[in-house]
């Protein structure tokens, strides 16, 4: 079958739960453009403004190999989801890939699990957009920002995707525009001898102080455990699929792009950083955006990079609201959410869907008069979070697997092949394998690891109940039977 034809008829092997429905369609309403911007402000978190200062001073310049390791493995977990959403276009997420070839319950678990870790994220957006609007107008009551930004949010995601599409489009655009102003200022401030209390700007600072290990292997193996945080919705791309014009040409081009904006964004940025100031001067909880900036001589830039922070966290929870109804919509129409969650309005929104998500958020308002101890909890939640989203990446990649061994014609006429397929696809497994025991190596993140196998409890005593259905049982059936 020819790529045109594809993209004109309905594949015979259609996605889970779409079997003879009449029903309107999410619309194709995401150009070239937003995705492009979605794929970056994905890739860019809050993480990198704010969560640099603690990586750096634990893991020294070790740093930049870590996120750049990290970076090329999830490049892999993405071209595994490329293939599999170009391989039928009638997925509209991993969900649904997971779900068709994996069986059932595999749709269920990623589904939810997916939805968890943004509902999650959303509600740490939340408490940090408060936070920041805090710093900006000191004094203001928390809840104000918090429902202010909930309000927005549902009023920028109810009208069409592509309302949505623009806005993140230029939430990403300023991300950027706060990367490149700071790789330029580092770099003049470098090639002209910049001096500070903290000594003189030069990329020999970079080894100067106990070499680009200094806390040896372990100081290294800690970079990973905080920095695996930054890269989560690296997979949005993937949840905008079913609404993005023109899939065949818009998805490779912004999934093949992530290694270049992982080394501009990150790499770049984090060798600028500690070339202006040694990394022993960066501590946790502070920003080295404001104080690289503030070296410069730059006054307002606590003022300003606050403004960026505060759109970055604001673009997460944004993302966050798209992908979490667009997941429940998702559920709804395979019959493992309400059937009231799989409506699409006139403007072929999931509107109800969005509801549900906006009223879960309002749970980081409640968070934010919570106590005092609320830091050390939200760590811990953001944790979780980040543990969920490895389990969603690893089901991506044993769809990728069963895709190889199910539907090899597919896999053989694939434009966009996974490189070094099934055997990459176990290097990353090792991979996870060692990022799960560098989050045993601290007291925190163990924690979390180990809270975290509660939420698959619900799910299974979820998965019970809802499997016994006459629908589930039928679907299960229908799975089954084409698998021979």
């Amino acid at each position: 079958m020819s790529d045109q034809h594809q993209s004109t008829t309905v594949d015979t092997q259609t996605a889970p739960g779409t079997e003879g429905t009449s029903e309107a369609h999410l619309q194709r309403g995401l150009s070239n453009r937003h995705i492009q911007l979605l794929a970056i402000g994905g890739a860019i978190g809050t993480g990198l403004f704010m969560g640099s200062g603690k990586t750096i001073s634990v893991a020294g310049p070790s740093v930049i190999f870590v996120y750049m390791i990290i970076g090329f493995m999830l490049f892999f977990v993405m071209r595994a989801m490329g293939e599999l959403l170009l391989s039928n276009l009638n997925y509209k997420s991993f969900s649904d890939f997971a779900g068709d070839l994996l069986g059932p319950w595999a749709g269920f678990f990623t589904g939810w699990t997916y939805w968890f870790c943004w509902v999650v994220t959303g509600v740490a957006d939340v408490v940090a957009i408060a936070g920041y609007a805090n710093e900006l107008i000191p004094g203001i009551p928390l809840w104000i920002p918090g429902v202010f930004t909930i309000a927005i949010l549902l009023a920028l995601n109810l009208p069409t995707v592509k309302a949505f599409g623009e806005t993140e489009f230029w939430f990403a655009l300023i991300k950027i525009v706060a990367i490149v102003a700071l790789i330029i200022t580092g770099l003049v401030m470098i090639f002209t001898g910049f001096q500070s209390p903290a000594g003189t700007a030069s990329f020999s600072n970079l080894w100067d102080h106990g070499g680009l290990f200094p806390k040896e292997f372990m100081g290294f193996v800690a970079g990973f455990q905080i920095a695996v945080f930054a890269f989560v919705g690296i997979e949005l791309v993937g949840t905008a699929a079913a609404e993005t014009k023109n899939p065949e040409r818009n998805l490779p081009k912004a999934i093949n792009a992530i290694p270049v904006r992982v080394m501009l964004f990150y790499v770049g940025a984090l060798i600028i950083l500690m070339s202006v100031t040694p990394w022993t001067e960066f501590m946790a909880g502070h920003s080295p955006f404001i104080g690289m900036f503030s070296l410069a001589g730059l006054g307002i830039a606590a003022t300003v990079v606050n403004l960026v922070v505060l759109t970055s966290a604001m673009s997460s929870a944004n993302s966050g609201i798209y992908s979490t109804s667009r997941m429940v919509y998702g559920l709804a129409q395979d019959g493992d959410a309400p059937a009231v969650f799989g409506k699409l309005s006139r403007r072929k929104v999931p509107q109800n869907a969005l509801f549900l998500s906006c009223v879960l958020l309002l749970a980081g308002i409640v968070l934010l008069y919570a106590g005092k101890d609320i830091g050390a909890a939200f760590d811990m939640v953001t944790t979780v979070s980040a543990v969920c989203f490895m389990f969603v990446w690893t089901i991506i990649l044993l769809s990728y697997l069963a895709y190889r061994k199910k539907r090899p014609e597919l896999a053989a006429a694939s434009k966009y092949k996974m490189p070094g397929g099934v055997a990459m696809v176990y290097v990353v497994f090792a991979f996870f394998l060692f990022l799960i025991w560098a989050l045993t190596t601290q007291p925190d993140t163990l924690t979390a690891l180990l809270v975290t196998p509660i939420w698959f409890v619900i799910l299974i005593i979820a998965w019970l109940y809802v499997r016994r259905s006459p629908h589930h049982r039928a679907r299960h059936e229908a799975w089954t039977q084409s698998m021979r």
